[in-house]
């Protein structure tokens, strides 16, 4: 396993998907500044309350960019190309576009803001700023709606806000993005919003307020569609699958991650616990490995969870053989603090055919790669 120092407390990380960039990565940080307190930075988890609004607080972080250099020998050196300042990072998500079009990253941070990035010759440059609430307000999430669509364009991006509101930020004629839709969607803090890549209609949100709710953008936002509040704790982490219709995976503080059909959502197909609150929660980038869940847990590390066999044939309508029982079939454990940020490579197999794999935590500020 390769390591790395981050300094800052890190919370985020996404291997860039774009062919022929398939090699760069970024990091997230997050740091909070105590100004009446003291000089000096004090890490708090961003999953807790933080200090009381009459604190007055500033956050920082950096993002942190990354190229890796596998050797013949199985090896995973890589190097840090770019660092560049920022409010503190809550999340950040690249667009997923052919490669005729050259990589951009979008950015959530603790300032309201969501920077856009381009990949121009050896490093990101910001093309675009979007002020999606005041300054004292976080940006927690946010997900691009091309996942599958891919194409030169960029997709439109959905946020979720300290506030309890989800906003939609489209493209523009002029390559940019604006801020087309904004809404109450949660009481408490909304710490996820997602799309359905399946059908960009549909947006999926969940928070502290314990509540799963899902969105059609064609009915407007006065009421979500479906609501289930059958979670003993917040709902942290959502994704739809990439390369099976209908089928979302659901973190939750409770420790557990629950699969859901899209079209049934009072009730979930399988779960499993997974020791630690799901704090991100990705499919395998390819379809070959489409039943691997990697799962970022909080207090208990890393894991990966393959849902039923992988050699089995799956009835993609309804994601059957899904509910087989779960097992979790690598974990790292070689952190010593929150486990918030994970991400598979979308680069080919390495020599032992696993899936690099990044990761990385938070009090420890320490990122790693290894494989599954």
């Amino acid at each position: 396993m390769a390591t790395f120092d981050t300094v800052l407390p890190a919370d985020s990380l996404e291997f860039c998907p774009t062919a022929n960039f398939q090699d760069i990565f970024v990091c997230g940080t997050y740091k909070l500044v105590d100004q009446q307190q003291s000089s000096e930075l004090e890490a708090i988890p961003i999953s807790e309350a933080e200090s009381s609004s009459r604190v007055t607080q500033t956050r920082r972080g950096h993002c942190l960019v990354f190229q890796v250099t596998p050797d013949p020998d199985g090896g995973l050196p890589f190097q840090r190309i770019q660092s560049f300042d920022l409010p503190a990072i809550l999340d950040m998500k690249w667009c997923h576009r052919s490669s005729t079009a050259p990589p951009v990253l979008g950015i959530a941070d603790s300032e309201g803001n969501i920077t856009i990035h381009e990949w121009r010759e050896q490093s990101l440059i910001q093309i675009d700023s979007v002020r999606c609430a005041p300054s004292d307000t976080l940006v927690l999430s946010l997900d691009w709606s091309n996942r599958r669509s891919g194409g030169t364009e960029l997709g439109s991006l959905v946020a979720s806000l300290s506030s309890g509101s989800l906003c939609i930020l489209s493209p523009t004629e002029r390559a940019s993005l604006s801020i087309t839709e904004t809404w109450h969607a949660h009481d408490y803090a909304p710490w996820v919003a997602a799309w359905n890549y399946w059908d960009t209609n549909i947006i999926y949100s969940g928070g502290d307020d314990l509540k799963l709710k899902s969105w059609d953008v064609r009915q407007g936002f006065t009421h979500p569609t479906f609501v289930n509040k059958r979670f003993d704790a917040g709902v942290t982490s959502i994704q739809s699958h990439p390369h099976v219709e209908h089928l979302l995976a659901v973190g939750s503080y409770d420790d557990t991650v629950k699969l859901f059909d899209g079209r049934k959502l009072s009730s979930p197909i399988t779960e499993v616990d997974v020791g630690g609150g799901a704090w991100r929660v990705k499919w395998h980038p390819s379809e070959t490995r489409k039943h691997d869940l990697l799962v970022a847990c909080m207090h208990d590390g890393f894991k990966v969870v393959r849902f039923g066999s992988a050699s089995d044939d799956i009835d993609t309508s309804d994601g059957a053989t899904f509910s087989d029982t779960p097992q979790v079939i690598k974990r790292n454990d070689d952190h010593e603090s929150m486990a918030y940020g994970a991400d598979w490579s979308y680069a080919p197999p390495l020599v032992n055919r696993e899936t690099l794999i990044g990761g990385c935590s938070f009090y420890d500020h320490k990122m790693s790669l290894w494989s599954a």
